[in-house]
């Protein structure tokens, strides 16, 4: 039996599928491409079905196009569009809200005034403040969707960018 290595890039605008032999060379490449939703100016937000959609399909056309069986592939390697951030149920896998994206600005306003503690951030994260990062969109949506706050403190709703509500879904959550 031979072995091979899926690496999937989770990107802004599509997902993409490599099929690797051991020692690291290509043997297939499948995109698939999914769209971008702007309910407001300056917000970005991704519908995560349509995110898995592009996944799933991109695996399948590789895994097609190699002609092996998934059950080839030994190890996983996944990348991805870094600071889109994604709330959703533990149990389920199911998200509460359509992804927050990177370049979302939303939540400029919460940077603003928590800008006086800046310091004690920075010092904490090394990170400035700013919309691209997490933790302000989580805020965000603990404030502004519906019982997302009561969800989270009662333990029932996971955090994480796209790499790891991917690795939730591919691992049926263990």
């Amino acid at each position: 039996m031979k072995q091979f290595i899926l690496s999937l890039d989770q990107g802004t605008t599509g997902s993409t599928a490599l099929l690797l032999s051991l020692d690291g060379t290509v043997l297939g490449k499948a995109n698939r491409e999914f769209p971008q939703h702007f309910p407001k100016s300056g917000w970005v937000e991704h519908d995560l079905g349509e995110i898995w959609s592009s996944v799933v399909e991109a695996i399948g056309a590789v895994f097609e196009e190699v002609a092996v069986s998934p059950s080839d592939c030994v190890a996983i390697g996944i990348t991805n569009q870094r600071e889109t951030t994604v709330l959703w149920d533990r149990k389920t896998g199911e998200p509460v809200h359509r992804a927050i994206v990177w370049q979302d600005r939303r939540t400029a306003g919460i940077c603003d005034e928590l800008r006086a503690h800046e310091p004690y951030f920075r010092e904490r994260t090394g990170l400035v403040l700013d919309p691209y990062f997490s933790g302000t969109k989580i805020r965000w949506m603990m404030d502004h969707i519906d019982g997302v706050r009561a969800r989270a403190e009662a333990g029932d709703l996971a955090f994480g960018t796209i790499d790891s509500w991917l690795v939730h879904r591919l691992t049926g959550g263990s």
